[in-house]
């Protein structure tokens, strides 16, 4: 007997590069979703099957754990990757824009989560990946509502470790580093957005749109998203997953420079490297 791995958010990135690997196991029946199975029909050739499902609206997510469900009894290792980063300062961020964030990076994992546990908890067994950041354990200006989401992610993890262990369920955060995706151009995008070169936050905008640019594109500081999926495929397959994985060393790094070194500092340090 395999087992069951529900994925979301694989139409590229994180989400793409751990479909591949996880589904070369004899050992994982590996679920790919999107919104559009066309954006992934290429991964049915990888070895996944193809689930349409949209973590921002309750049919699809009802109607994608059916069907698992109806083939397995259950869905046994869900990976919630489903995600994006909206920036832009806190005064001038449309929260329209933070709500639909939300949707996805919170309320949609949130959702997903408690319609696997049922069948979790009637198997007496189950695990739960949650791809978090270390933008949920530091935060940097132009990215608060984005490390808000992050920072939910956290603590709901956290929460519901305790609430599941006696149900034989794991609970694990994934939390990478820059990773060289999709992903910090549509943060860039969304930055640039936001602000006029002449408004009150025109500068600090162009610091962090300038060091985004910058970090991304170093290979020292921004890792591949196969990088990412290893890690993901230790925490699915090991007989217990640890609470936390890091990615990166540079991810380890300024988590733990920040925690030695407080927040007067570091906001200091963030001072120069932005301004």
């Amino acid at each position: 007997m395999t087992t069951t791995v529900l994925i979301t958010g694989t139409s590229s990135g994180i989400g793409r590069a751990t479909v591949r690997r996880l589904a070369r196991r004899p050992d994982l029946t590996v679920y790919a979703t999107a919104r559009k199975v066309e954006a992934i029909a290429d991964l049915a050739g990888a070895g996944a099957r193809l689930v349409p499902l949209d973590v921002t609206d309750e049919a699809s997510m009802r109607a994608a754990v059916a069907a698992i469900e109806a083939d397995h009894g259950q869905v046994d290792v869900l990976v919630n990757n489903a995600g994006y980063g909206e920036y832009g300062p806190i005064e001038e961020t449309p929260l329209d824009r933070v709500r639909a964030q939300f949707e996805t990076n919170v309320f949609g994992l949130s959702r997903l989560t408690q319609l696997v546990l049922p069948g979790m908890r009637r198997a007496g067994r189950g695990r739960i990946i949650n791809v978090s950041s270390m933008g949920g354990r530091v935060v940097f200006p132009g990215g608060g509502y984005y490390h808000a989401s992050k920072y939910a992610v956290e603590a709901i993890s956290d929460a519901l470790r305790q609430e599941v262990r006696p149900f034989g369920i794991d609970v694990a955060i994934v939390e990478p580093g820059l990773i060289r995706t999709g992903f910090g151009a549509v943060a860039a995008g969304s930055l640039g957005a936001r602000e006029q070169p002449s408004g009150p936050y025109g500068k600090l905008v162009a610091a962090v749109d300038a060091t985004m640019t910058r970090s991304y594109g170093n290979r020292l500081l921004a890792a591949s998203p196969e990088t990412v999926a290893r890690v993901i495929e230790r925490a699915v397959t090991v007989r217990r997953p640890r609470t936390r994985y890091l990615v990166t060393v540079a991810a380890w790094a300024m988590v733990h420079s920040r925690r030695l070194l407080g927040a007067r500092v570091f906001d200091t340090v963030n001072r120069l490297q932005f301004r």
